[in-house]
């Protein structure tokens, strides 16, 4: 709001012009023409206190001249808001549902795969057309791989390792990405288990075993061996990532295969931004800024709903928790905001955000490149619940796209 702007309803707040008034504003005319203060119209939120408008209109002016801020410093907002348009697209939008998920290798040992089925039901009632998740795509992870004096731990951590699928395939990570396209481009409406297990060679091979893990599911039990490609070692690999505690095995790659899906599509980047700092006193700050209230809240909270783990619906109960609209706000105040207040003179606090943002902006990028693939498909996103408010504040600028509410999904 323009202060300077706003003089005239003071003065009529006031009910006369008097000296002070007439003081406070040519002092403040002198000085600028404008201000840059952000806050609601004050003649409507003191209306009826003249008193109070009056004493509004004097403090605001104390801060601005404390401020030191140029006359002209009103903030730059663009006209054009994406997320604002009331135009609609040529057909129904491409439909997005962001689920935030705990961790499952993070949860109490109380905690079974089985617990997930009253969740797997629901989802599978939405019928997505695609599943995306918090993995690292193959090409990427190959990009990274070129850039190790860099990348290194990044890529140790996050990437998994396709040698030996590409050895059995003959078969670089490039190479079996464009083998997978060529495969799905012709891909039967019945496919038989050799073609289901050369095709999870090829995504093996590529660098995505969440997509090698939805052909498997799909094959019966009697199936899943050691042919078409597939050595014993690499069958021993998908059996190992079918029972490891992730989203990704048991959670996106098992509702994939039930709804008859081919893959999953990575949408994570864990790229480093590489910039040089002292690692440790990163830390410490880090881990002094998320020392607050909100955090305590959310630590609580967790408990509560860790301990009625084993009851019925349990862990839907934590689902359903971590996808409440208050709890994007909360995580904010415990973790990002908490830390762009870091007061440590390298900005270990900013760095730590604009890394944070970073990767959920190419995150979103990814995920909207999915959508594009088949205007007005229905996208499920499985993502850390930390996640979700960010990617769905992104997405909701997207033209072309229609958020899902998770909460009734999940009812």
């Amino acid at each position: 709001m323009r202060l300077c702007g706003k003089l005239t309803a003071f003065k009529a707040a006031r009910g006369d012009s008097s000296s002070v008034v007439r003081s406070v504003v040519s002092d403040s005319d002198k000085r600028c023409s404008q201000t840059a203060i952000a806050v609601k119209d004050a003649s409507a939120v003191f209306k009826g206190n003249p008193a109070q408008c009056f004493k509004f209109a004097l403090i605001s002016l104390a801060v601005l001249a404390a401020s030191n801020r140029p006359c002209n410093a009103e903030p730059y907002i663009p006209a054009f808001h994406p997320g604002a348009m009331t135009d609609r697209p040529l057909g129904m939008p491409g439909q997005v549902l962001v689920l935030g998920s705990p961790h499952l290798s993070t949860l109490p040992q109380s905690f079974h795969p089985e617990m997930l089925e009253p969740l797997l039901t629901r989802l599978a009632h939405w019928h997505p057309d695609a599943i995306a998740t918090e993995t690292s795509p193959g090409l990427l992870c190959e990009a990274m791989r070129h850039e190790l004096e860099r990348q290194a731990d990044a890529v140790a951590h996050y990437c998994p390792d396709p040698v030996l699928a590409g050895k059995a395939a003959g078969l670089d990570v490039i190479a079996a990405t464009r083998a997978i396209d060529r495969v799905l481009a012709s891909w039967p409406r019945e496919p038989n288990a050799s073609q289901r297990r050369h095709l999870a060679l090829l995504f093996l091979a590529a660098g995505e075993p969440g997509s090698a893990l939805v052909q498997w599911f799909q094959l019966p039990r009697n199936e899943q061996v050691a042919l078409d490609g597939l050595t014993q070692a690499l069958v021993s690999q998908l059996n190992g990532l079918a029972s490891r505690r992730n989203e990704t095995g048991l959670l996106a790659a098992r509702l994939a295969a039930r709804e008859g899906l081919e893959r999953l599509w990575s949408i994570d980047d864990q790229r480093d931004l590489v910039i040089p700092m002292d690692d440790k006193a990163y830390g410490a700050a880090l881990q002094h800024a998320w020392d607050n209230p909100a955090t305590r809240v959310r630590m609580d909270q967790d408990k509560k709903l860790y301990a009625a783990l084993d009851t019925p619906d349990g862990l839907l109960n934590v689902y359903r928790a971590y996808n409440r609209p208050d709890y994007g706000k909360i995580a904010y105040q415990s973790d990002w905001g908490a830390a762009l207040k870091d007061p440590s003179p390298e900005g270990y606090g900013r760095h730590y955000v604009g890394y944070w943002e970073t990767r959920n902006l190419r995150m979103v990028a990814n995920m909207r490149e999915v959508l594009a693939r088949k205007p007005g498909m229905r996208l499920l996103v499985i993502v850390g619940a930390s996640h979700k408010a960010y990617d769905e504040a992104y997405l909701s600028q997207m033209r072309d796209v229609e958020l899902v509410d998770a909460e009734t999904v999940l009812q």
